[in-house]
């Protein structure tokens, strides 16, 4: 259940962020580009996000450790925007998916996807429910 509303915050996010032109983000929907292809392509994209940042991005937190101690956290930026420009790369494969203009755009954006997600999943989280003794 956390996976399907991480996808649908991810999916909501990825969408805020292709309103905005100047971040050079697109998405490219299903053919034929309607409405529901649009839906259907933003939760694809962000289930792939979210795998790759499940898998791939748990590798690099660990092997960029000291990198994160260094820089006080803020190469965790680098590697989230890295991330969404991995996902980019994946799904240009398919012929539709997320398309990002250049890598710091990229790193732009997936701050401001974060903290969508920072909001939302607070939010959305489910919360844990208290013992009474």
């Amino acid at each position: 259940m956390r996976f399907i509303i991480r996808v649908v915050i991810n999916a909501f996010a990825l969408w805020v962020v292709t309103l905005i032109p100047a971040l050079q983000v697109n998405i490219t929907a299903f053919p034929p580009g309607e409405t529901l292809q649009l839906v259907l392509t933003l939760l694809a994209v962000s289930a792939i996000f979210a795998l790759v940042n499940t898998i791939i991005g748990t590798v690099v937190k660990i092997l960029a450790f000291p990198l994160y101690i260094l820089t006080l956290g803020l190469i965790g930026l680098i590697i989230n925007g890295f991330l969404l420009w991995l996902t980019a790369w994946i799904t240009s494969g398919f012929g539709w998916g997320l398309t990002v203009g250049s890598f710091w755009w990229g790193v732009l954006a997936a701050i401001i996807i974060s903290i969508i997600n920072a909001v939302f999943g607070g939010i959305l989280r489910p919360q844990k429910k208290q013992r009474r003794d």
